[in-house]
């Protein structure tokens, strides 16, 4: 994936580097099943999901070989006792695995077993479709692993007369539906096409250890209930509905306590969406470690009761919220437990609101961010934090209306400033110091407004502000201030963090 273009990056002579300290997960481990916690500002790991490094691996020679074929599937090998087909249905009724390939024009391959043991699913040229449900389903499995073998290029797709009449019973609601904990793996190819409704979806945890998939779907593209991990691949998703999605509300009990489910980890690889709803939608935390993300369309781009970005390309286009941390609908007053944090990688927004919202805290505290957000007022900015917002590292640049300016309480130095002026789509903006310029960001669209962080500034210290070279107003580092004509006070707002004066 392409890197942000310098132009929308911070340029800032003084910006030092910065250590991002190690953060831990916090995780519980059940009798039955891998449940976690995430708390907010953590990373989780494999290790707090149901998959296994490994899992990718298996061994040919002891496989049961499916051949896939209309009215004339067959299946050898050591496990082929475990196969029945029906017509053109094929179901697997034990844990071991087994290799798929060949054509079904209308047909369906279910695994149904019940016995303890993973059942591996390795796709080698399968091209799989149903008109009536879902052509690859789990119904039931201590724990199933989808493989893509090497090479391999394979297709499933099902039709809008698949889609079940109610998405909370056991009916399928994906092309490829899982009743249990779900891993896909390997290095092969997969199209999914989902007419009806998601295109991959678990009922419990999913795990993307790799591969290369494609998914279109005119719901959700992959949802993983319990949690939704990315670990590798690349993955191109083009949903109606979220992108991607991990929304089990509930909690679970392990070891006498209650855990909270329904999240997302991109730790590596490359994931690209445009979704008609939210790009990313998590009900506990989402947590981006690594690798690269894109959400080229969205409404809402990022959205989870806790947001932690630690590494990794980010690059978010939200017609209305760019990084939305919420725990629900909220009006102006802080949400407990909710918090966005930024400590590390490279963060572009551009929204057609808030550009980085927070119903509770934020905090940065490294990394590059740059905010472009086409806010111009009515509660809605480039920055809206009910609760406080701290920076005490990284840079930061955001462009747009203000709701929110940073905590007077923040370690680094800021400046909050309405230019006084109209700051068209291409002119630089630059902060000033003795005649020399310290940072400069460069307007993607028309602005007003620029909220800016980088190490080097000196909170107290008086800033010539100017536009394309001509100066339009001054900004003391760590205060709020208006320009020719513009909003006028001092900076942080009722919680040290909150709305700018009015």
């Amino acid at each position: 994936m392409p890197r942000t273009p310098l132009r929308r990056r911070i340029t800032a002579a003084l910006v030092a580097a910065t250590t991002l300290a190690a953060l831990s997960a916090c995780n519980a481990t059940g009798d039955d099943t891998s449940i976690t916690t995430i708390s907010a500002g953590t990373v989780a790991s494999i290790d707090d999901t149901h998959a296994d490094p490994d899992d990718g691996e298996y061994d040919a020679a002891d496989a049961t070989t499916i051949s896939l074929a209309d009215g004339a599937s067959t299946a050898s090998g050591s496990s082929s006792d475990a196969v029945t087909v029906e017509g053109d249905t094929v179901t697997i009724t034990a844990p071991g695995t087994y290799v798929l390939s060949g054509e079904l024009s209308d047909g369906q391959v279910v695994v149904d077993s019940s016995a303890e043991g993973k059942v591996l699913i390795v796709l080698d040229g399968v091209d799989l479709t149903s008109s009536t449900t879902s052509p690859l389903v789990i119904t039931a499995a201590d724990e199933a692993v989808v493989i893509l073998a090497d090479g391999s290029t394979n297709t499933l797709a099902d039709s809008a007369a698949a889609a079940a009449d109610d998405e909370e019973d056991d009916a399928p609601t994906a092309t490829l539906f899982s009743m249990a904990d779900l891993t896909i793996a390997g290095s092969g190819q997969l199209t999914v096409t989902g007419a009806s409704n998601d295109g991959i979806a678990s009922k419990d945890g999913l795990v993307i250890l790799g591969g290369t998939l494609g998914v279109t779907a005119v719901d959700d593209g992959i949802r993983g209930k319990d949690y939704l991990v990315v670990e590798d691949g690349t993955i191109t998703v083009d949903a109606g509905g979220d992108g991607l999605k991990a929304d089990n509300e509930s909690t679970a009990t392990s070891s006498g306590n209650a855990k909270a489910l329904g999240w997302f980890q991109l730790d590596d690889g490359s994931v690209a969406i445009d979704a008609g709803d939210d790009g990313i939608d998590a009900v506990g935390a989402l947590n981006v470690a690594d690798g690269s993300l894109t959400v080229a369309s969205s409404v809402e781009g990022l959205e989870a009761a806790q947001i932690t970005l630690v590494g990794g390309d980010v690059d978010v286009t939200a017609s209305e919220d760019g990084l939305n941390a919420t725990a629900g609908d909220g009006g102006e007053e802080a949400q407990d437990g909710v918090l966005l944090t930024i400590s590390g990688g490279d963060v572009l927004v551009t929204s057609g609101m808030d550009g980085l919202d927070s119903n509770g805290d934020a905090t940065i505290t490294g990394g590059s961010t740059v905010i472009d957000s086409g806010a111009r007022g009515g509660g809605d900015g480039s920055i809206d934090v009910n609760g406080v917002l701290t920076i005490s590292g990284g840079s930061f640049a955001a462009t747009g209306g203000l709701s929110s300016a940073p905590s007077t309480d923040s370690t680094q130095a800021w400046v909050a400033v309405e230019l006084g002026t109209t700051v068209s789509a291409g002119q630089e903006i630059a902060l000033v110091a003795g005649g020399t310029t310290l940072a400069t960001q460069t307007a993607t669209r028309d602005t007003t407004a620029l909220v800016l962080s980088v190490a080097g500034l000196t909170n107290g210290t008086t800033y010539d502000v100017q536009v394309d070279g001509v100066s339009t107003t001054t900004v003391t580092a760590g205060e709020f201030a208006g320009g020719r004509g513009g909003m006028g006070g001092t900076g942080g707002g009722p919680q040290g963090g909150g709305a700018p004066p009015q």
